[in-house]
């Protein structure tokens, strides 16, 4: 068995001509833009480069684009007031501070301060516990990438078993959620956890999001399985000479492949999806704060 990769990059370029279709259809309605607010504090280079990715397809898919970007010295209240200031203004359906955020800010008690309804992240507690009881709200976009990437392949997904490898509040936990939403029988999975391979074995969807480089091998995955690979990981390429490095996965890609029945790639797995998520929920907290149901979800 060879498994068929589930390819991010056409699956989210779909998911971005949907929101810019329903995006121009907010704006007739409304007569302006639905706007996404992002916050970048400091200089570092994966953020900065991570944040002109996103102004990009933000305006690439008609949405609006408002950045601010402050100072890596800048004071916790300083940023809380601009979170504040984001909160009242109308023109703002979504807001997205990137983390990581320098060491004198607390990042929980930003996240807390973003009102519930402009956090296109899904990280406001509130947000949490809405995906908890499943009375709506917006979830956090990598998890939901994942699902539909999953659900372009298998989309009747009860009944099945899946284990999440790892527990954080950006990933593990909210895809568990997103699981025993659809009907799956849930392990969560972390470094406590006994015998990882042979839980790995029972389960026909593997969601590894744990950080550590092609640690899930191709004797851990279940024949037939789906694998959904979120790490990404950058380690040393020395056939491509000394000093390069190369992008992997959580999984050990190949050895996967020859076992599974579906397995995304990495990069241009569940990558590019994050971002085209992000969009949808802007679109959404638009939307729900207008009264206005959108079809993207």
């Amino acid at each position: 068995m060879t498994a068929q990769w589930i390819d991010g990059k056409v699956i989210a370029a779909t998911l971005r001509e949907k929101v810019a279709r329903q995006a121009a259809h907010y704006k007739s309605m409304h007569g302006q833009q639905a706007g996404l607010a992002v916050v970048l504090v400091g200089n570092d280079p994966a953020s900065q480069v991570y944040v002109r990715s996103k102004i990009k397809m933000t305006t690439e898919a008609g949405l609006r684009s408002i950045e601010h970007v402050l100072p890596a010295e800048t004071a916790e209240a300083d940023l809380l007031a601009l979170v504040e200031k984001l909160n009242a203004d109308p023109t703002v359906d979504g807001i997205l501070v990137q983390l990581p955020l320098p060491p004198q800010i607390n990042a929980d008690k930003v996240i807390a301060a973003i009102h519930p309804d402009k956090d296109v992240d899904g990280f406001h507690p509130v947000n949490v516990g809405r995906l908890a009881t499943g009375t709506g709200g917006l979830v956090p976009c990598t998890p939901l990438g994942s699902l539909m990437l999953l659900k372009t392949v298998q989309p009747d997904l009860s009944g099945l078993e899946a284990i999440v490898l790892g527990r954080s509040n950006i990933v593990g936990k909210p895809m568990a959620q997103l699981l025993l939403a659809e009907s799956c029988t849930v392990t969560v999975a972390h470094s406590r956890s006994r015998d990882l391979p042979a839980l790995c074995r029972r389960a026909d969807i593997v969601v590894a999001a744990v950080g550590r480089p092609e640690m899930v091998r191709g004797d851990w995955i279940k024949a037939g399985a789906i694998v959904i690979d979120v790490g990404i990981n950058r380690v040393p390429d020395p056939a491509s000479g000394e000093g390069k490095t190369k992008l992997v996965g959580d999984v050990a890609f190949a050895e996967a492949a020859a076992k599974a029945s579906f397995i995304t790639p990495v990069p241009g797995g569940v990558g590019p999806m994050t971002i085209a998520c992000l969009l949808a929920n802007c679109l959404k907290a638009a939307a729900m704060r207008r009264g206005w149901e959108s079809p993207v979800f």
